[in-house]
């Protein structure tokens, strides 16, 4: 996919994350989302991180934090949940033709956004659709990376089939759903697995 392509799809998904964030209650916020020790709050913190991130800033960040990861990304998540509901909706409507991001390939961007937003949304019950296209090019990018996620060791020896269009990948036992569960299942979130079968399930789950 180009990179053209794969902004636009972003910039759409990072509009619509805005309206759903400019929905919530203060109860609904302060929710513990899909991401480990983090409330839906500080996962949006960590969206508009990324959204408004610069290879410099993120290596002075990162350089701040001592040169580790987990630590450097939650305290961006924490600093920018601080800023408050209205503002992490109007800056990320900012975000939605800017082109800005860390140094790391625009898909790891499509990624960050779609696989947050879920994080975000299904605690809460709230239904969303990402586009065909966008989750093909995902699925295609993770399913032979190991880079911070560990995805492809996580479905080493697995055939997986998205049962909501025609997409397919590996050999072995099957684990079959829809396919954004199917991604979701490769960066590890337990709770995506409710939503898939296949006898290769157990192994999946096994790995997150």
């Amino acid at each position: 996919m180009k990179s053209k392509e794969t902004w636009t799809y972003i910039h759409s998904e990072r509009a619509q994350l805005a309206d759903t964030w400019a929905d919530l209650s203060s109860d609904q916020w302060a929710i513990s989302s899909w991401c480990d020790g983090w409330t839906v709050k500080d996962t949006a913190g960590h969206v508009l991180a990324a959204a408004e991130q610069t290879p410099l800033n993120f290596y002075k960040e990162l350089i701040a934090a001592g040169f580790r990861f987990n630590v450097f990304t939650d305290k961006g998540a924490k600093r920018l949940a601080s800023v408050g509901p209205d503002d992490l909706v109007r800056r990320l409507r900012a975000r939605t033709s800017t082109t800005n991001h860390p140094p790391a390939p625009v898909m790891a961007m499509l990624g960050e956004i779609i696989v947050h937003g879920e994080d975000i949304r299904r605690p809460l019950g709230l239904k969303h659709k990402s586009p065909e296209g966008a989750l093909v090019a995902l699925a295609d990018s993770w399913k032979n990376t190991n880079l911070l996620i560990g995805a492809k060791r996580r479905i080493a020896g697995l055939t997986l089939r998205a049962t909501d269009g025609d997409w397919l990948h590996g050999d072995g036992p099957e684990v079959s759903g829809p396919l954004i569960s199917l991604i979701l299942a490769m960066t590890g979130r337990k709770g995506a697995q409710s939503d898939l079968t296949g006898e290769g399930l157990p192994t999946l789950a096994s790995r997150s």
